[in-house]
């Protein structure tokens, strides 16, 4: 296992430079059936694209590069995993420059019936949650049906921060991402669109 690399201050957005990071609504994307493997889009408030990130099918250690856009030469944050095929995986999201972010822990045992992931802070502090709208309705999708939309809540220091609300298309899966809900500023964004990214990365592999 590798170690998980150094903290750096969550930052303004707008004052840093991080433009893509800007704004509260967001939509995520990526083509279900895909022979070159995945390629996601995630848009902002005004339909721009503002992330870009094409992975390889069939890596056994996930390492993922967001983009800014489709030309691929301007990278935002990276993702990578701390260890090959761990049920539990933990994802540390970095600056391009390697610094710490955060990382996002997946609850392998829960996630079985219902997905659950630990948000963890710069310094490795678990600080929140992301998780699958309701037991029943997961237990529906894994066992009945795969066609019932998901939906992920966001909670951080026990606040409501975010919502991820999948929309049914056999052909396309795609996220409505709203961080409205986060007032006091609680959920470095940059998080989120790594989590929004590994759940696509893991679409139809729950469990």
């Amino acid at each position: 296992m590798s170690a998980a690399p150094q903290p750096t201050d969550a930052p303004n957005y707008v004052e840093n430079g991080l433009t893509h990071f800007s704004g509260q609504q967001f939509m995520a994307r990526k083509k279900v059936f895909s022979f070159l493997g995945q390629q996601f889009h995630i848009y902002g408030p005004n339909a721009d694209l503002r992330f870009y990130i094409k992975q390889k099918a069939f890596k056994l250690k996930e390492a993922i590069t967001v983009y800014s856009d489709e030309t691929m030469t301007t990278e935002v944050l990276k993702i990578q995993a701390r260890s090959i095929m761990d049920f539990s995986g933990t994802y540390d999201v970095t600056t391009p420059q390697g610094e710490a972010i955060g990382a996002l822990k997946r609850d392998g045992l829960k996630s079985i019936l219902r997905d659950k992931w630990h948000v963890l802070d710069a310094s490795g502090q678990t600080v929140g949650t992301i998780e699958e709208d309701s037991a029943a309705l997961a237990l529906v999708r894994r066992f009945l049906s795969n066609l019932i939309p998901q939906s992920f809540t966001v909670t951080i220091k026990g606040q409501k921060a975010a919502e991820y609300r999948q929309h049914f298309n056999p052909f396309i899966a795609k996220y409505d991402i709203d961080f409205s809900l986060d007032q006091q500023d609680l959920f470095d964004r940059r998080l989120g669109i790594a989590s929004v990214v590994l759940l696509l990365a893991i679409e139809g592999r729950q469990g």
